[in-house]
């Protein structure tokens, strides 16, 4: 069996924990039953060997295959990972999603993608990474009585993802630590507004409104201010036309929306000025979770 789960980029400006969408860059794991436990890891960290004696998604996977059969079984894993770890790109996420669905297949369970993302949300508290992961393309969510309620828009093809990915990893905890404990009135509102902007400017699909609705006062600057370079990512971007740009997550990823026929010399742009950074143009993902048999 072979499960697959795509990239996020979360918050996407104002949005703290309510806003995220989903880019075509996956983790796949293959598995089948097997005599020995095994796991091999290619792509994003095949040389970390902590991840073979110490890995979230075989702690989860065992929590669920052993709830649902009542039995244990061993597995072969063989996992394909692309997302870069701990760079504001759901890495995490797309481990949680796809532990569930790979427990549940293995169970021989037959399972909606919404109950794949309320198991998720005991992993992960915070919908804007878990619902895209799950869902594909844009997606607005909330938590109501341990449950994501969400409504996703599907992301056209004329519009691509650019991401500059530094070389500089950024936890997500730590990175909470920087933000304050509390907002004034006035940023709160200027969050709200701008965030319901946002979310109308995706489903009209009115890109050029979102260089003003994605504005933040949240988070981004203080979270910035530990990799300074990315306000000079989000500046350059921006002369370069992008429609958006935005830290990704809670970083240290720089998102930015862009018309497919820009995408190049923006990508072009950004590389020339941050050579030590990835730079990668992405397609949106509007499947979110892939199981194949």
């Amino acid at each position: 069996m072979t499960i697959s789960v795509p990239a996020t980029s979360a918050n996407l400006g104002p949005g703290f924990d309510s806003l995220g969408l989903a880019v075509d860059l996956r983790n796949v794991v293959e598995f089948h039953p097997s005599k020995f436990f095994s796991v091999s890891i290619k792509g994003e960290g095949e040389n970390n060997p902590k991840l073979k004696g110490n890995n979230l998604f075989i702690s989860i996977f065992n929590e669920h295959y052993n709830r649902l059969t009542k039995k244990k079984q061993n597995f072969k894993f063989s996992f394909y990972n692309e997302i870069p770890m701990s760079r504001g790109l759901g890495s995490s996420s797309a481990v949680i999603v796809s532990a569930i669905a790979s427990a549940h297949e293995a169970a021989g369970i037959k399972v909606s993608k919404r109950r794949i993302l309320n198991h998720a949300l005991v992993y992960e508290s915070h919908p804007d990474n878990i619902t895209p992961a799950v869902m594909g393309g844009f997606n607005v969510a909330t938590v109501e009585k341990s449950k994501v309620f969400s409504q996703k828009k599907h992301l056209p093809e004329y519009i691509k993802a650019v991401v500059v990915i530094p070389n500089k990893q950024m936890s997500t905890a730590k990175s909470r630590t920087l933000l304050p404990k509390s907002y004034s009135k006035e940023s709160s509102i200027y969050n709200l507004s701008h965030t319901a902007l946002s979310v109308a400017a995706f489903f009209n699909e009115d890109w050029e409104i979102l260089k003003i609705a994605s504005q933040d006062r949240f988070h981004q600057k203080a979270r910035m201010k530990t990799l300074p370079e990315l306000f000079n990512v989000q500046k350059i971007a921006y002369e370069s036309g992008a429609l958006m740009s935005t830290l990704s997550g809670s970083g240290s990823t720089f998102f930015s929306m862009v018309y497919d026929e820009d995408s190049e010399a923006i990508a072009t742009k950004l590389t020339q000025k941050f050579p030590e950074f990835a730079v990668k143009i992405l397609n949106f993902d509007n499947e979110g979770l892939i199981v194949d048999k």
